[in-house]
Order: structure tokens, then C-alpha cells, then sequence
């Protein structure tokens, strides 16, 4: 399989895309599955990625980034997740809370934890979803109380990856009283991991990856001002600057997972024979991987062009949003399809497909659920009524 296909690269980017691969190759699946089930941080790759200058690749180059885009953060994401290496914490530390600290932080906030990011010796946490909020980042619990040193930190926090190997979280909370609207205003703090009042426990969940999921209570967390992004009670605009990054490296890790799944069974397909001919030669099993192969190729379209217009300034949402929604459901055809060319061998983890799946899956329902996709394109596309 081609390594960039219907995609366009510049020959930078094509150059990144294959610097990226062999460094993350020579890693491999073996290496994530074997940290994954450890419960071990894939520490060496991370910090190779950030020597290298891949994780900042687009934050900016005063705070020790790249100075590039989120078109070259996605190719960085795929291609590690082609390599089988899906690390979520990518789209968590460098694509959500770099790119909203690189936006909207002060310049305190900015010299003191962008380098870190950058450079892969500092990883920060999101924590927004809660147990009863869901997907209406309105409805949040997690108060903000003003005391006379800042405020205080109360509520709990669901689903928080990988803030067990993280030095700070970015906070999503909001006003105790509620502004004009009726509505909390939101406000967006940087918290120390070792703050006092902060304690997590794990989700045991069915995802074989090295980061993992944890309830996050927050009891009178003590925050000053230093750690306030941008300004109190403006932080919805604020998450707007991580949210689209995170769709489109959501979707980067559906596509690189996909081609990681199609490359293993064009591979089988062609030494796999029977009746004295390779499997790939029937149309059974030729056709349902060719047409995975076009919904990805599709998805990986939606995902740059995202990219495209999130760094030329422009309306990402819808584009990010269709990018995130196309590239899971394709990512899960195809590595089904892989699997089944494998036949039973598909479900043997030595082939490194099955144990994908959960991943996979999860891309489905987080970082946004496709009913809610289908509710914003249903609304904000098509002009429908609300229908909550």
C-alpha cells in the first residue's frame, strides 16, 4: 500500500510522514501491546517523539515548538498509528492542551509548560466529561469557588485518560452562579497532579492501551490565579481551541489504525494460498478490502482538510466533526475485514489485529459520540430543528 495515497503531501510533509514512520517503526506494535498490558507508559517512544520534535511539531517555536500546523501534527499522529501504535495521549497532551495553552494561555502559563509538551517531558491531562453531563459540556458540576488566594476546585471529573502519568490536567469547571443566560459561565485551570485534593481511581475498561481511564474527584483543590487560562468565565471559547484538534487526531488515530489493519491483510492476502492461489486473488476476499480501503482513503480526506481549515483560521466544527464521524466507522470496516481475511487467525493476538478492536471501538463513542456529530450536522449543515 502506498504510505500517503490520495493524500497530498508537500515534500516537507512527506518527508515528516516518513520520518515519523521510521521512528515509530522501529518500535512497533509488539512494543504498545506489551506496555498496554504491562499498565506501563511507553516511556522510550515518548520521549524519542519529543527529542525528535514530533510531539510540538505545531506549537509555537518561542515556546519550544515546531512552528508548524495541525496539518503536520495529524500526519504525525497517523503515521504512529499506522506503525500500530495508537497513542491516545497525543491527542490529549500535545493536540488539546498545547494547542488551548498555545492559544489562550499567559505567557507564564505558556514559557512554563509548552517546552515541557514540546519535547515530551511534560504530559498534561483533559478533564472535562463527567458521570451525569455527558456530551452537554453545559451541564458540568465541577465548580470554581473564588476564595481569597483563587479558588477552589470541587466536583468530579469521568473518564480522564492517562492523568496517572501526567505532571498537570487542564480543568474544565464552572461559576458558582450562573450568568445572564442562565448558564454557568465556564473557566478553564491548569492543576498539578500532586495538588492537594486531587485523587483519581481507575476504570477498568476493555481497552488494551498503555494510557488508561480514571474517575477524578477534586475536593477544595487550591488554585491561584497563575493558573487560569485566558479569562474566568470565557472558557467555552476556550475548549473550542482543543476541541476541533481533538476530532481531527481522533480521527488521524481511526485512519492510522485502519491502514496499519489493511497493509497486515494485503500482506496476508497475497501470501495466504489455498487451491494453489493467494486468497487476494478471489473477488470474496479482493473486494470488501478494496472498498475498506476507499472508506478510508474518504475519511483521510475529510481528516487534512479539517486540518487545512483549522490552520487557515477558518470554521473547522463541521469538517472535523465529519472527519471524526467517517474515519471511526471506517477504521472499525477495516479492521474487521482485515481480521476476517485472516480467518481465524484474526482473533490470534500474534497477528496483532484483535487486540485493536477495543480501540477502535472506543473511537466511535469518544472523543464525541456520532449521534451527537449527526446532531450538529443535523442542526448547524442542514439548518434542522434542535432536538434537545
Amino acid at each position: 500500500m502506498s504510505p500517503t495515497s490520495v493524500v497530498a503531501d508537500t515534500e516537507e510533509r512527506a518527508a515528516l510522514r516518513a520520518a515519523v514512520g521510521k521512528l515509530v517503526g522501529r518500535y512497533g506494535h509488539d512494543y504498545f501491546m506489551a506496555k498496554a498490558k504491562a499498565h506501563e507508559e511507553p516511556t522510550e517512544l515518548w520521549k524519542d517523539l519529543g527529542q525528535a520534535g514530533f510531539l510540538g511539531v505545531h506549537l509555537s517555536e518561542a515556546y519550544g515548538g515546531g512552528g508548524g500546523t495541525m496539518s503536520d501534527l495529524a500526519v504525525v499522529v497517523e503515521e504512529a498509528s499506522t506503525q500500530g501504535c495508537p497513542l491516545l495521549m497525543m491527542v490529549i497532551s500535545p493536540a488539546i492542551c498545547g494547542s488551548i495553552i498555545d492559544a489562550h494561555g499567559s505567557h507564564e502559563l505558556k514559557q512554563r509548560l509548552l517546552p515541557g509538551i514540546a519535547d515530551g517531558t511534560l504530559k498534561m491531562a483533559f478533564a472535562i466529561t463527567e458521570p451525569d453531563a455527558g456530551s452537554n459540556s453545559h451541564a458540568i458540576t465541577t465548580t470554581a469557588h473564588p476564595d481569597a488566594h483563587g479558588w477552589r476546585i470541587s466536583g468530579t471529573k469521568y473518564w480522564t485518560s492517562g492523568i496517572d502519568e501526567a505532571d498537570a490536567v487542564l480543568v474544565v469547571t464552572r461559576s458558582p452562579q450562573p450568568g445572564p443566560s442562565g448558564r454557568h459561565p465556564l473557566s478553564l485551570f491548569v492543576v498539578p497532579t500532586d495538588a492537594p485534593g486531587l485523587s483519581y481511581t481507575r476504570i477498568d475498561a476493555a481497552l488494551q492501551q498503555p494510557e488508561h481511564q480514571f474517575t477524578v474527584f477534586f475536593d477544595a483543590v487550591p488554585v491561584g490565579p497563575e493558573a487560569l487560562i485566558g479569562e474566568e468565565g470565557k472558557g467555552l471559547r476556550q475548549v473550542f481551541a482543543g476541541l476541533n484538534p481533538e476530532r481531527i487526531t481522533a480521527a488521524c488515530i481511526s485512519n492510522g489504525i485502519a491502514r496499519y489493519a489493511l497493509a497486515k491483510a494485503a500482506r496476508y492476502a497475497q501470501e495466504r494460498s489455498v487451491w494453489n492461489s493467494p486468497i487476494g486473488a478471489h473477488q470474496g476476499v479482493a473486494h470488501p478490502l478494496a472498498e475498506s480501503y476507499i472508506g478510508v482513503q474518504l475519511a483521510r480526506l475529510m481528516a487534512y482538510r479539517a486540518a487545512e481549515l483549522f490552520d487557515a483560521g477558518a470554521d473547522a466544527a463541521e469538517a472535523a466533526n465529519m472527519a471524526k464521524f467517517a474515519a471511526a466507522d471506517a477504521s472499525l470496516r477495516a479492521l474487521d475485514q482485515a481480521m476476517q481475511t485472516h480467518g481465524g487467525n484474526g482473533m490470534a493476538l500474534e497477528y496483532g489485529l484483535a487486540d485493536l478492536w477495543f480501540v477502535a471501538r472506543m473511537l466511535k463513542t469518544a472523543p464525541v459520540s456520532r449521534e451527537m456529530v449527526l446532531n450538529f450536522v443535523a442542526q448547524n449543515s442542514l439548518g434542522l430543528p434542535r432536538s434537545y
